[in-house]
């Protein structure tokens, strides 16, 4: 990558952002809205969100067009909006917004001052048009791909740029490995005296990782078609148990057989794979409420769920697997 491109992605995004974009107060009704977009000129662009803000002008949601259709003329867009909004703040470079493209796979984001007051829109044409040269015509795929492309052509450029956004959830995987360590060093007369548990203790943590990552997906897929409640948490809770229970059963009834044809043991092999089925069902019900917790907290769980998720997944289903098979081994 060249020196000019370098600095080309170095440029401050409100470069692109755009000003026309709607804005709409919570306190207003569907149909006062719906007159209110046929009155405005959009220049011929199409809306691919509508943002909600408070009295103060600070964003608070963002109201999908599906959902603005569907709606009752009376029904509030406070009701309506998904209060969890992605935004780029002004102080990103074109970089960084690729960053939320790519990430995200949103066709629009906001960009907001310090106060969350929407200062422009960056619409994935218009950014790529301008960035890239890529014509609209081009399909939504290839554009995310094509960002994609610049996004590591910038990191081989300069790969220090990634670090500020990496490493501090490495720390998270590491301060998990240390937990799981010192768990392992907690239960060592179990290991030595049961070698058979040590030789199981990667599968337990690639099972419930496997398992939790699953979970998490759901949880984020449906933060792109729904809000998240109490009601839907409960429901997920109970599907995911379902699911999760014949998995558990799955992977307990092979591991004992395996640990059976190693120590011709039905005891140590009841205990293991039992211990491992519990660790399953553990793994499942965590990818659900961890993602959840940071959603209620407001975090980016693009970012934050994926190593939180793991790391407590970890943890978790170390110990109750060290602890089971100590404790009747």
């Amino acid at each position: 990558m060249d020196d000019a491109s370098a600095t080309h992605m170095q440029r401050s995004i409100r470069d692109y952002a755009t000003k026309d974009f709607v804005q709409l107060r919570e306190t207003m009704r569907v149909d006062e809205t719906l007159q209110l977009i046929r009155e405005r000129n959009s220049g011929g662009r199409a809306a691919l969100y509508f943002y909600v803000v408070d009295a103060s002008s600070k964003l608070i949601g963002v109201l999908q067009t599906r959902s603005l259709l569907i709606a009752q003329p009376e029904e509030r867009l406070a009701d309506l909006m998904i209060p969890r909004v992605i935004a780029i703040p002004e102080t990103a470079t074109v970089l960084d917004a690729c960053e939320f493209f790519v990430l995200h796979k949103f066709l629009a984001f906001p960009v907001v001052d310090r106060e969350r007051r929407i200062v422009g829109v960056v619409d994935i044409n218009l950014f790529n048009e301008e960035v890239f040269g890529i014509p609209k015509a081009a399909e939504r795929d290839d554009l995310f791909q094509t960002l994609g492309f610049h996004i590591a052509r910038a990191r081989n450029a300069s790969p220090l740029q990634v670090f500020r956004f990496r490493f501090p959830w490495l720390l998270v995987t590491i301060g998990a490995g240390t937990v799981c360590a010192f768990l392992a060093r907690a239960h060592e007369q179990t290991l030595s005296r049961t070698i058979v548990v040590a030789f199981f203790l990667t599968l337990v943590l690639a099972l419930g990782e496997s398992v939790a990552v699953q979970s998490l997906a759901l949880v984020l897929e449906t933060l792109r078609l729904q809000k998240i409640n109490l009601r839907w948490y409960l429901g997920a809770c109970k599907r995911e148990a379902l699911t999760a229970f014949p998995i558990a059963a799955g992977a307990g009834l092979l591991v004992f057989f395996i640990v059976w044809i190693m120590g011709r043991a039905i005891w140590p092999a009841a205990v293991i794979s039992g211990s491992l089925a519990l660790a399953v069902c553990a793994a499942c019900l965590l990818g659900i409420s961890i993602p959840t917790l940071l959603h209620a907290a407001k975090l980016d769980l693009t970012i934050a769920a994926g190593p939180i998720t793991l790391a407590v997944t970890d943890i978790a289903t170390l110990l109750l697997y060290l602890g089971i098979t100590s404790a009747l081994l």
